[in-house]
């Protein structure tokens, strides 16, 4: 009985699989259906049917057949059910896998949608990884999945690596690690001997490990439960060596290589197939092909809250899982859920953040979602390691702001493990890191009884002995390190003895602390400036579902502290086992000449419902102290305000990269964000004294008298027409200064870059270039500037000052009096490209011409400087900065300070430039609105901006030097709380309106001198965490639940 209750809760498992999609496909079986005996014809495609319950296969199948007869009209070979034969074929399941035929897919996928027990249809994936050589790498498409490493000892005996030349575009993901002689002991370096000698091996404790399988008969493992095959391939071994590795990290015995828990039972999962295998041989292409339908084979909860579970017991099952392996696509709602619903099973995830560092706004999910550990890589010198990604999380963004994340950080270079036979090598990258965290969780579990571990433990309290008890690291910020390096001995002290108790991670804020606290110790607070609002994480250790008591309350110390408004915004519903508070920080008015530090509290009360056997609800209180810095209001010319607004990023779409050259990328997925891939852009700007705020909302949601320049960098999306009134009326009557830095644009480019996509059985076109041009272009009309839509490519200095123009626009119209800047570049919109778009320059060399790249003029009372290319601020791709550019555009922007070299006679025009050719179109085989923040939606200022236009269209437009403000509270009002109606959503980013586009926006010529007006409409706010914060300190204290003693 014992072994078929395993054996049925292991069926939960690879509903994870479905959702990640990194299982090979089923040969095709007969089934039933329309034309059950028959065999399709080849051109077929696999969809994946989710329904509302769980039931047994046979009956989902027949209603299915009942269905599909009862209502339209379908071809009796139109479909085919796809029998799956793996151990979860048994329990029962939420989905069926179905074989259309590519003539009949709409209507039957039509028929099956409107049946009233189906959730969803989905299209089944074939996954492919290519790891190549500099030579030979593949663009990454679709979903991305962190790479394992397998740089290190082969089989063998020999070292391999993936190398990168020069020229080869390589991300760090595959950059080459040369290996380090030494070959320490990981276990040694977190002390698990103080725990082994203590009897604390992992005993009794069940994990999951999700890789390339394990040999039953391995030496370096005493305890193998279960090993369970979901793959196609007749075997339960591990033929390529990293399924055992991770376990030998995790549980091995060997002396020369020891794991953490070497008493924990290994249930091997085997998810990856032998077509991963890399050889000896040095630049050797490794392929995954990989598919999602055995992931979803398997038992999991449905939602509600109550378990169908038949003939297994909720508390039989893992304790532990680890997946060394994730993407950036955290808008894959299927995925998500199931992350979701495996740990509101109690059960602990470890995951690896990624291998796409240095680069920052590179965070992989699951590791990236807050109810899982999210693991990133140290060296032995306790540096973070090149490869690991770094935050913040981008799920909250533009509207929003990021949590913290990795949740700690672990050794990941050079570990020792297990071979796939006998004997020990070493391995780095995250996906090594991961599994020593999951080692250490095993070994930490073990300390709780185990008739004690379902009541104590489950994934909020792990992560709060994990990230309570982590060193922080010197050197490394926040979004680097986490809470810090992984500490044995530290979080079994918080374990040995803990009590179900809610808390607030981080737990210790100190934004003096510099560089721990960047990027909010390197700004601080000031009246009229955005709200700085820090999104911070819920943990729960009281209970899978719980919710915020009362509404949190901000007391400040000392009269000083009445000059600051608190709000916060948080989970409704704080589930499963987490939650968000985002606290938004604003210094009233009377604040503007105030400098010092403002201190108070904020106190939050957690309950749950009350546990199996209580009476009464768990109820925890935490007491957030803060300290926070404010300074002067800085004068205008010093203020930028930075568009995140308009700005669209994968996963929402294909949006294409900004460089062409990028041979390895084929996505912009990095957060386009100041504090992700432009932090370097923001180091700078801070270091020249400039203050920076962040606006994730239209622009009519800003008072441009506060600012000296509006900085648009890289933006994909639409523009309101308010906003384009707006704009125009803030420039030449407010005195607003704009900066415009653009990119490529080009439709035929476009149309290449289109590929059928395996993974998702679809059609994959980019909806736009690198960036909007024909939406800027409306923009800048009133201005008599708009930009083209070549593809320049070149090298180019001003004043001895080098800059690389990287697949950049150009100037094609431009009024009398600026001053415009040409450069002989070459243009590749007319040059070969690969499918993707890629340009191939060593086979084409195209003459160069004279391009006007770079104008700037003054309009009315403001002024407006364009730029073409925005890689040379961009953190991902850069080949060299031009920072030296902007601060002299901000110089005349800002504060009508002109360069002598830009503001030469030379270059001032005469007569406005004006290329007798068509301007950029937008594509109209693209749905815009299903991407876009403008498109078919309503023009909303949300919680990023200003307390006063919260809710409303933003501030009123009128032609002339006067400017209405809408009706607002006091500033001396109390806070103001607002709850999320689902906070799960809320972080994911799934609140999406995919309205029809607005046609008139893409057909009609406006008057861009004519007064706009808007009315007020009741809508309701979307609630994320959003902005950038202000630097102040701040403890959490949250006060434990002691259980009864019954």
């Amino acid at each position: 009985m014992a072994a078929e209750k395993r054996l049925a809760y292991a069926a939960f498992l690879p509903a994870l699989l479905l959702a990640l999609r990194i299982l090979p496909s089923d040969s095709p079986s007969s089934g039933g259906g329309g034309g059950a005996a028959q065999t399709l014809a080849p051109t077929t495609a696999r969809y994946v049917v989710r329904f509302l319950e769980y039931r047994r296969a046979e009956e989902h199948r027949e209603y299915l057949e009942a269905g599909l007869r009862g209502g339209a009209a379908l071809p009796a070979a139109s479909w085919r059910w796809v029998e799956r034969r793996n151990p979860a074929a048994a329990f029962p399941t939420d989905f069926a896998v179905l074989e259309i035929r590519d003539g009949h897919r709409d209507a039957v996928t039509a028929a099956v949608r409107a049946l009233g027990r189906v959730r969803d249809v989905h299209a089944d994936a074939t996954y492919s990884r290519d790891i190549l050589s500099a030579a030979d790498r593949p663009p990454r498409r679709g979903k991305l999945f962190t790479a394992m490493s397998f740089e290190g000892e082969e089989e063998g005996g020999g070292e391999s690596g993936l190398m990168c030349s020069p020229k080869s575009n390589c991300s760090s993901a595959t950059r080459a690690r040369k290996l380090l002689i030494q070959r320490s002991q990981v276990t040694s370096l977190f002390g698990a001997e103080r725990l082994w000698r203590r009897g604390f091996t992992g005993k009794k404790v069940k994990m999951a490990i999700f890789d390339t399988g394990i040999r039953a008969d391995h030496p370096h493992f005493r305890n193998i439960k279960e090993r369970t095959n979901w793959t196609n391939e007749d075997t339960l071994n591990d033929n390529l060596g990293h399924g055992t590795f991770v376990a030998g990290v995790i549980a091995g015995q060997d002396a020369e290589c020891p794991g953490f828990a070497p008493d924990t039972e290994i249930y091997a999962f085997r998810v990856f197939t032998d077509a991963q295998r890399i050889h000896d041989v040095p630049y050797q292409r490794l392929k995954l092909s990989i598919s999602k339908t055995r992931w979803s084979e398997c038992h999991v909860f449905p939602t509600g809250g109550s378990f169908i579970f038949e003939g297994v017991d909720a508390a039989i099952g893992m304790d532990v899982l680890n997946l060394s392996i994730g993407g950036p696509d955290y808008l894959d709602r299927p995925f998500v859920e199931k992350v979701w619903e495996l740990t509101a099973n109690n059960i602990i995830m470890v995951s690896a953040i990624g291998n796409d560092g240095p680069l920052y706004g590179t965070l992989n999910n699951p590791a990236d979602q807050s109810d899982v550990i999210g693991v990133g890589g140290i060296d032995y010198n306790n540096h973070i390691a090149s490869f690991s990604s770094r935050g913040m999380t981008t799920w909250e963004l533009p509207h929003g702001y990021g949590r913290v994340k990795p949740d700690v950080v672990a050794y990941s270079r050079d570990i020792m493990g297990s071979k796939i036979s006998t004997g020990c090598k070493t391995l780095s990258g995250t996906s090594v890191a991961s599994p020593v965290v999951a080692g250490v969780v095993c070994l930490l579990v073990s300390v709780i009884p185990e008739e004690k571990r379902k009541s104590i433990l489950n994934p909020a309290a792990m992560k709060q002995a994990l990230v309570e008890g982590a060193s922080k690291l010197s050197g490394p910020n926040m979004y680097e390190q986490g809470a810090g390096r992984l500490d044995l001995w530290r979080s079994y002290e918080i374990l040995k003895d803990y009590q179900p108790r809610a808390s607030i991670f981080p737990k210790l804020l100190d934004f003096t602390d510099c560089p721990y606290f960047w990027p909010f110790c390197r700004q601080p607070l000031y009246a009229g400036a955005m709200p700085v609002i820090f999104n911070a994480t819920i943990l729960n250790g009281m209970g899978v579902i719980g919710y915020v008591k009362d509404q949190p309350l901000w007391q400040p110390s000392g009269d000083v502290g009445n000059l600051l408004n608190v709000h916060f915004t948080y989970s409704d519903v704080i589930w499963p086992w987490t939650g968000y508070l985002a606290l938004h920080l604003q210094v009233k008015d009377e604040g503007s000449q105030f400098a010092g530090i403002i201190s108070g509290n904020v106190t939050l009360t957690i309950y749950s419902p009350a546990a199996h056997g209580e009476s009464s609800p768990r109820t925890s209180t935490c007491v957030l102290y803060l300290k926070i810095k404010v300074v002067p209001t800085p004068v205008r010319s010093r203020r930028i305000l930075w568009d995140q607004y308009h700005n669209i990023k994968y996963p929402s779409g294909y949006v294409p990269r900004d460089s062409l050259n990028v041979h390895n990328d084929i996505l912009d997925w990095h957060g386009d964000h100041l504090h992700t891939n432009f932090h370097i852009l923001f180091n700078m700007l801070r270091d020249a004294g400039y203050y920076i705020e962040t606006l994730g909302s239209p622009l009519t949601c800003f008072d441009a008298s506060n600012y000296g320049t509006l900085l648009m960098v890289d933006l994909e999306d639409e523009y309101f027409d308010e906003e384009i009134q707006k704009l125009r009326d803030d420039v030449m009557h407010k005195g607003l200064g704009v900066a415009v830095f653009a990119e490529w644009y080009h439709v035929d480019t476009m149309v290449k870059m289109t590929f059928f996509d395996e993974n998702t059985r679809s059609w994959w076109t980019p909806i736009t270039g690198g960036a909007n041009i024909p939406a800027l272009n409306e923009l800048l009309a009133p201005f008599g500037i708009s930009l083209g839509d070549k593809i320049l490519t070149g090298d180019f200095s001003i004043n001895g000052e080098q800059t690389h123009y990287a697949s950049g626009t150009d100037i094609v119209q431009f009024p009398a009096g600026g001053f415009l800047h040409s450069f002989q570049l070459e243009e590749n919109s007319k040059t070969t490209q690969d499918h993707i778009g890629t340009i191939d320059t060593e086979n084409t060399q195209e003459k160069s011409k004279l391009s006007s790249i770079l104008g700037m003029t003054e309009a009315g009372e403001g002024r407006i400087a364009v730029y073409g290319d925005s890689n040379c601020l961009d953190s991902s791709h850069m080949v060299t900065n031009c920072y030296w550019l902007l601060r002299k555009i901000l110089e005349f922007t800002g504060n009508k300070v002109k360069d002598p070299v830009l503001f030469s006679e030379a270059a001032q025009l005469k007569f406005p430039v004006f290329e007798n050719t068509l301007q950029p179109s937008r594509r109209p085989d693209v749905n815009f609105s299903i991407y876009s923040t403008v498109v078919g939606k309503e023009l909303i200022c949300h919680q990023d901006s200003r307390y006063e236009v919260w809710a409303t269209k933003g501030y009123a437009i009128q032609i002339g030097p006067t400017r209405k403000l809408p009706e607002y509270e006091d500033s001396s009002s109390p806070n103001v709380t607002i709850k999320a109606a689902d906070n799960k959503q809320d972080e994911a980013g799934l609140q999406r309106n995919l309205s029809t586009p607005d046609v008139a926006k893409f057909e009609d010529k406006r008057d861009y001198f004519g007064f706009i007006g808007h009315e007020e409409v009741d809508i309701g706010m979307l609630l994320v965490a959003s902005q950038w914060m202000v630097p102040c300190f701040a403890i959490t204290i949250c006060k434990p639940y002691v259980v009864p003693k019954l």
